[in-house]
């Protein structure tokens, strides 16, 4: 019997993975469906999670929870922007926790959350609705090979 590859820099990981929140909540999952696969350092996945799962092998089913600073960050108070109520047109019918679509100085597209607003003012949320949270991370390990250098 071969010894198996554990999860480590240049491997590429097939897996099933659920993203919840401490209180139960899924976020994301992929149990019901096709697994998934990336290759460690590709960007696919946050560092916080790949790193997770460094030495898992083939056949393993682990949970972990990954903190805020190895998942999708801290809330931050300057991700919190104060927009004017004239920016938005009038079509645009305003409620808190609205999602819009923002382009930022790059024109890439940075998605928002409305907090609050009044007749002067929106305050636009651009912190990752997942910032400041534990995420509940279980994921079951189908395979682990050597990545292909292309």
């Amino acid at each position: 019997m071969t010894e198996q590859l554990p999860i480590g820099p240049g491997t590429t990981v097939t897996l099933h993975f659920a993203l919840s929140l401490r209180d139960g909540r899924e976020i994301d999952s992929n149990f019901e469906g096709e697994p998934a696969s990336f290759t460690v350092g590709d960007g696919s996945l946050l560092p916080g999670f790949e790193k997770a799962m460094f030495g898992l092998k083939s056949g393993d089913k682990e949970q972990f929870v990954i903190p805020p600073e190895d998942g999708f960050g801290e809330h931050n108070p300057a991700n919190m922007q104060d927009i004017p109520r004239d920016q938005f047109g009038p079509e645009i019918e305003l409620k808190e926790g609205l999602m819009l679509s923002f382009a930022d100085a790059q024109k890439a597209e940075l998605p928002g959350v409305v907090r609050q607003f009044d007749e002067e003012s929106v305050v636009i949320d651009f912190n990752h609705p997942l910032a400041g949270r534990d995420i509940v991370f279980d994921v079951a390990i189908l395979n682990v090979e050597p990545a292909q250098v292309h």
